[in-house]
């Protein structure tokens, strides 16, 4: 379905980035990271092809904002998956954020991102 589209995954609770790669990977996506912090996930998308994001309201080292506003800049869709609300900052500057409270099955976080995708997207066949 993805075929090979790759996605960076931003989550600093472990099983739940696993849980997250392996809905991905059965999609037939390409996993960028997981990653737990924003500096992480800022070093991978100025290194890395990323077509679309899911990222943690608030990682290891500080709220998701900066990696927000970065995905947003390249035109990258994102879902943030978070069981808080989404950073003040950050919804003061994008009203139309895709939140996906948790808990929420891994394919459902997937399948929202997924609407969010454009279909002219080479890699995407959904």
């Amino acid at each position: 379905m993805l075929k090979g589209l790759p996605i960076l995954v931003a989550e600093d609770e472990p099983l739940v980035a696993m849980d997250l790669v392996h809905a991905i990977e059965e999609a037939d996506g390409c996993v960028v990271g997981p990653v737990a912090t924003v500096s992480e996930a800022m070093a991978l998308l100025s290194s890395e092809a990323i077509e679309a994001a899911i990222i943690d309201a608030n990682l290891a080292d500080r709220d998701a904002t900066p990696l927000a506003l970065a995905l947003i800049d390249r035109s990258v869709p994102f879902v943030i998956y978070t069981g808080s609300d989404a950073p003040l900052e950050l919804t003061a500057q994008c009203s139309s954020l895709l939140i996906v409270t948790k808990p929420a099955r891994p394919t459902w976080v997937l399948a929202a991102l997924l609407q969010s995708v454009s279909p002219d997207r080479s890699r995407f066949d959904g």
